[in-house]
């Protein structure tokens, strides 16, 4: 398998207020992890910022510029665009460039330069809606891939699968209404934000929930995924999935209370990848969405690459 990392220095330059859970270290730490000879076969590119106009492929034109407004100019400046949600001068650009390096990612799964791709951005997307910043997020960069692929490669069919232990409200947004896209979610409920219950099934049938009690672990989640998640990919028979990998439902994070260890990434991981060999010619993109524990996020998301890789 031929796997593609996405990274750029200014991911780094995001900063959020001290104590902030979605902080520039979480970065650090992956790229710690990534020194391993296992991931020297890894391609690490450089991710490029995408236009602007990028973010309209799944926001209005008013909520761009909502964001752009409240970046602030001044060094060492911090803006609070939402309840939990902080903008500092290069946050923009580091959105812009997640966006860039999703897009890439997909062109390459698509072109078969790379069998699958993971992007190393922050800040993440899944939370922000069609006309809503929140939860740590500006803009929906799994969305905006998905969009692209469509747009711009044909794709008929994307699945987006969301394992972040926070709902993807603003994915379930954007798709409720568009047959094309299947979003599944695993999810720890009830927990911020509120949504992503069984009932929630979109307009056509194409959003599938699976919520997770608090202080479950691995068995129940493996239960949730291949009794939901996979059946629904297996129904839909995707084109491309994207992954929007959060990786806080690990035992270690302190914003939630699902039990989950690194080996289950491995496990979903090999799972998605069975159904893309099915279904997809291998193309897989992942995103990074959550995860807050550094030592956590940085044996789940190693896990994960390296499953890629392996394939």
């Amino acid at each position: 398998m031929t796997t593609r990392l996405y990274e750029n220095a200014v991911f780094l330059e995001h900063h959020t207020p001290p104590g902030h859970p979605e902080r520039a270290d979480r970065l650090r730490s992956l790229n710690i992890a990534l020194d391993h000879p296992n991931f020297a076969s890894l391609q690490r590119i450089e991710a490029k910022i995408a236009n602007e106009d990028a973010v309209l492929l799944a926001h209005p034109e008013e909520h761009l510029f909502s964001v752009m407004r409240q970046i602030p100019e001044e060094d060492g400046e911090i803006n609070q665009i939402e309840a939990d949600t902080y903008a500092s001068p290069k946050s923009l650009q580091a959105a812009l460039t997640a966006i860039g390096g999703a897009m890439a990612a997909v062109d390459d799964v698509m072109t078969g330069v790379a069998d699958n791709a993971f992007v190393a951005g922050r800040p993440p997307g899944h939370h922000a809606e069609k006309n809503k910043a929140m939860g740590f997020c500006f803009f929906n960069t799994v969305a905006i891939a998905a969009r692209h692929a469509q747009k711009a490669h044909g794709v008929e069919r994307v699945a987006i699968v969301d394992w972040d232990v926070h709902h993807g409200n603003g994915t379930q947004d954007i798709f409720f209404d568009d047959p094309s896209v299947l979003f599944c979610s695993t999810h720890q409920m009830p927990l911020y934000p509120g949504t992503g219950a069984k009932e929630e099934t979109g307009r056509y049938g194409n959003i599938v929930n699976a919520p997770l009690s608090p202080n479950v672990g691995s068995d129940h989640f493996r239960e949730a995924f291949k009794s939901r998640v996979l059946t629904a990919l297996n129904d839909f028979s995707p084109d491309l999935i994207l992954i929007s990998a959060g990786f806080d439902a690990h035992h270690r994070d302190p914003l939630a209370q699902i039990n989950l260890v690194g080996e289950d990434f491995d496990w979903a991981t090999g799972r998605l990848l069975e159904v893309a060999d099915k279904f997809a010619h291998n193309r897989v993109v992942s995103l990074l969405e959550g995860g807050y524990d550094l030592e956590g996020l940085a044996e789940s998301a190693g896990l994960h690459i390296l499953r890629l890789i392996k394939g």
